[in-house]
């Protein structure tokens, strides 16, 4: 099931923690912002679990069905 991840630029503060969880999903930009690079990069659960560990809840996770998971 393909997951929409959508980051919050306003509200992130690039502590990277998201892109060190789930690595091949996120990765943090020249701008010190998270974006998502791969949305299937990873295990959904390794996404959703790392979109629910952003300290500002910048990070939103839907599944097909819209149902968020996170955060």
């Amino acid at each position: 099931m393909a997951l929409k991840i959508k980051v919050d630029e306003d509200e992130c503060i690039g502590c990277g923690e998201c892109a060190e969880s789930a690595p091949n999903t996120f990765e943090v930009n020249d701008d010190n912002i998270v974006q998502v690079k791969d949305p299937g990069g990873d295990e959904e659960d390794t996404i959703v679990e790392a979109a629910k560990n952003c300290p500002v809840e910048a990070i939103t996770v839907t599944n097909a069905a819209g149902e968020q998971l996170a955060p």
